[in-house]
């Protein structure tokens, strides 16, 4: 199973997304896990090597670059969030699942 993970401010309105994004790609048949952290942690989590893909929420895109180098030393992509795609209705699920297909190893 792959696994994506959303870096956000504080993880809360991320977990809600991560939990309907994962619902979502696993109910189409694929095999994607989506977890949520908090950008305090990000660094941290990254560097435990255990996600395939890292997503920057619209809100902490500032720490978009400190971020970007901790997942390069893993060789492991990093994307930025579009606003559309980080809202928690089906529209925005389907924006985010996208954004994750196209991105994740």
């Amino acid at each position: 199973m792959k696994k994506a993970l959303i870096i956000c401010a504080g993880g809360m309105s991320s977990s809600v997304i991560a939990k309907k994004t994962t619902e979502s790609l696993q109910g189409n048949g694929k095999e994607i896990q989506v977890d949520a952290t908090s950008q305090s942690q990000g660094a941290n989590t990254i560097a435990k090597d255990e996600y395939d893909l890292y997503l920057v929420s619209p809100q902490t895109k500032m720490y978009f670059d400190s971020l970007e180098k901790s997942a390069k030393k893993y060789n492991k992509p990093i994307v930025n969030i579009p606003p559309q795609a980080y809202v928690p209705i089906p529209m925005g699920i389907d924006k985010l699942s996208k954004v994750i297909l196209e991105n994740i190893e």
